[in-house]
């Protein structure tokens, strides 16, 4: 598997290189990311090794991304850009024969990217009482489940995006 992860956070929470002050180190957030994506491709039993990009930034880029590739003129927490159009969710059935799904020098499978607001994860943390790891961890696991054709856009969708992501979380222990 391979988790690219690009630091571009410029808020207003201390930044000195790749350490973001008041979140987490760079080592803990790198870490965490490659756990929550492995558990979720564990979770949802891709046979496949997968490629994942993450991005962290602010406030002010991801309003700017929501906008221009949403329509949508405001922040948010995470963007999900999947590179997959599933038949159904976290069905797999039939890639072997997609050479265009797979990186053509690693041979992993091109699941999309992940854009995070360091921001928003930070104030969603104290709003819902659990830590700013919980929060991350819980963007990328709510993430992945979008980069594998999950949605939520009817109560039904959201309801097992919710059991999904909290399995995947409890068997991490990032509990609420």
């Amino acid at each position: 598997m391979s988790v690219s992860i690009e630091n571009e956070y410029s808020g207003s929470l201390k930044c000195s290189g790749t350490q973001i002050e008041g979140f987490i180190s760079e080592e803990e957030y790198k870490d965490i990311a490659v756990n929550v994506i492995n558990r979720a491709l564990e979770h949802e039993n891709c046979p496949y090794e997968a490629d994942v990009s993450l991005l962290l930034t602010d406030d002010g880029a991801i309003h700017e991304m929501n906008r221009e590739y949403r329509g949508i003129d405001r922040s948010t927490d995470v963007l999900s850009f999947p590179m997959i159009d599933y038949d159904a969710p976290a069905c797999f059935d039939g890639f072997d024969d997609r050479d265009e799904l797979f990186d053509p020098d690693s041979g992993e499978l091109l699941l999309g990217d992940i854009v995070i607001s360091v921001d928003h994860a930070v104030s969603q943390a104290a709003e819902f009482g659990h830590t700013v790891i919980r929060e991350y961890a819980f963007l990328i696991a709510h993430s992945m489940l979008h980069l594998m054709g999950y949605d939520h856009m009817t109560e039904e969708e959201a309801e097992e995006m919710e059991i999904r992501q909290s399995d995947i979380l409890d068997s991490l222990g990032y509990i609420r």
